[in-house]
């Protein structure tokens, strides 16, 4: 398999499931995971934040796991990343008014790169105004700026995902199973199923 060089955008409040899951994984099946948020440096933290679906009208929010970056905002070039990722939770909403992290945004597009985002992960997509003519999905409440963006929103259970070329997006981590499957196909990552021994 050949390694690939994935850059995760970070913010504080972060959604936690979202930010833990895709690290871990993708690290897990042998690629390097740069996670940077603005203004910050390896070693320190961004606060995560938990986001259930209780039966309210929207998503519940409860404190999270504190979550180490290990790697620097300043340094990053996003020439030498092979794809991108982008969480949901609060951080987009702020994260995207940063200039770098929208150009940042702008190159995995342009350059047709794999990009995974999900649930609010959409809002810093059409801030960055690459969602023109693309098909995908979002939290729902995220779907307004989708189309304003040029887009075309998607509404699909929170546990699937859509595809439209380098693009892979997800309504919430309900999905992380399908949205990290077709984003390791994107990305070109073989997995071979392995026979566990009884133990």
């Amino acid at each position: 398999m050949t390694t690939k060089k994935i850059l995760m955008l970070l913010g504080d409040y972060v959604e936690d499931y979202e930010v833990m899951v895709p690290f871990q994984a993708l690290q897990m099946v042998g690629h390097t995971v740069h996670a940077v948020c603005p203004d910050k440096k390896a070693g320190e933290k961004v606060r995560t934040a938990v986001h259930d679906f209780e039966g309210d009208q929207t998503y519940s929010e409860k404190p999270g796991h504190n979550f180490t970056l290990n790697a620097s905002f300043a340094e990053v070039k996003a020439e030498n990343y092979d794809a991108l990722v982008i969480p949901g939770g609060r951080a987009p909403e702020y994260i995207r008014l940063n200039r770098m992290v929208l150009e940042i945004t702008r190159h995995f597009a342009q350059a047709n790169k794999p990009i995974a985002a999900i649930c609010h992960g959409l809002q810093l997509l059409a801030a960055a105004d690459v969602l023109q003519g693309k098909n995908c999905t979002a939290y729902p409440a995220c779907s307004t700026e989708v189309w304003r963006a040029g887009g075309t929103y998607v509404d699909v259970p929170a546990n699937e995902v859509v595809i439209d070329g380098n693009l892979v997006t997800a309504p919430a981590w309900p999905a992380h199973p399908r949205w990290l499957a077709e984003f390791l196909k994107i990305l070109g990552t073989r997995i071979e199923h392995l026979e566990m021994a009884a133990v």
